[in-house]
């Protein structure tokens, strides 16, 4: 049996819409000083981490999240605690890395549930789907022996349904229809949450990756639950759920673009546009550390010349920097 979600388009989801559009659409062509990039995708990548796992109950303030990021070990704090954000970093990391694969399957989906729930489960095993049954408030999800197929459903959909309807509809879709088959013994919530945004990172929504849409669910949880529960109140229309979602994501949207004005009053009067090729480098260059100048140049698929010309900004406006002789010389991220 195929998965058919059911919704309407409302007017008001439609209209919520088109100002995500419009919202998206400035931000993305932005004059955007580039030294902005990579405190925006920092600041972001704490913001969703530290939401997510306080939305299931992790005390971590948002500093105490960011001096973790930033490898400062935290005294009278329980190892679990951290072990939680230091497992949702390292998920946003994968689900970063493989933002652009073509086909997701079950062993993504595993493989990004090993990565955020090692060592923190109550019961189950991290990367593996559920033998037992489970209850989450009122909600009984489906037995055990159904998890796999409707998974599989779920997966056929989000690759050859989803890519018909905006990123805002399918991403809100994939969220909940997850979280009403509760995969995993533990940590449904944050495994969920982070496919919602792999899939907008994966239709191009976000490729800046500054966006923190769990703030928005993090900041009001009680309607949060409740847009959730009232879906199968509804008799399993998503309607709701989709306006609901639709204007987090506007109202996300409208702080980044904020901070993006607040930056512009503070950062002198330098602009450069980020192109994607730029783009490519510093993504890179956060996944793997340092480069040389070969690795750069072979990665991105452009010559030697053209790489030092994409490069020479990104130094200039001091993103990068190079370690080394002129021989064995790397870049990295300042």
């Amino acid at each position: 049996m195929a998965f058919e979600p059911q919704f309407t388009i409302t007017a008001k989801l439609l209209q919520t819409i088109e100002t995500i559009s419009a919202l998206r659409e400035r931000i993305a062509t932005a004059t955007i000083q580039v030294a902005w990039i990579p405190a925006l995708q920092k600041d972001a990548r704490i913001r969703n981490t530290h939401s997510s796992t306080a939305i299931e109950g992790n005390p971590l303030s948002l500093e105490q999240v960011r001096e973790l990021e930033e490898g400062r070990p935290l005294a009278a704090v329980p190892p679990r605690s951290q072990r939680e954000v230091l497992n949702y970093f390292a998920g946003l990391r994968y689900v970063e890395k493989h933002a652009q694969v073509r086909e997701l399957t079950h062993d993504h989906v595993l493989r990004l549930h090993a990565i955020i729930a090692r060592s923190v489960m109550d019961q189950g095993e991290a990367g593996r789907y559920r033998n037992i049954m489970v209850r989450v408030g009122r909600h009984l999800p489906p037995p055990p022996e159904q998890v796999s197929g409707l998974m599989r459903e779920l997966l056929d959909w989000w690759n050859r349904e989803a890519p018909k309807w905006s990123p805002v509809v399918s991403s809100a879709i994939i969220h909940f229809q997850f979280e009403d088959i509760h995969p995993f013994a533990d940590g449904n919530g944050r495994a969920g949450r982070m496919l919602a945004l792999w899939e907008l990172y994966r239709r191009g929504f976000d490729t800046h990756h500054i966006f923190s849409v769990d703030e928005f669910y993090w900041e009001d949880r009680p309607r949060y639950y409740a847009a959730l529960q009232a879906v199968r109140a509804q008799g399993g229309s998503l309607t709701g759920w989709l306006e609901y979602t639709a204007q987090g994501l506007r109202l996300t949207l409208e702080k980044v673009w904020l901070r993006i004005q607040k930056l512009t009053l503070t950062s002198g009067t330098t602009k450069t546009v980020l192109r994607p090729k730029q783009e490519q480098i510093l993504q890179l260059l956060r996944e793997r550390g340092s480069m040389s100048p070969r690795e750069i140049w072979v990665a991105i698929r452009v010559s030697k010349q053209a790489a030092a010309k994409l490069i020479k900004p990104l130094l200039k406006a001091r993103v990068m920097r190079r370690v080394g002789s002129q021989k064995s010389g790397r870049y990295l991220l300042r």
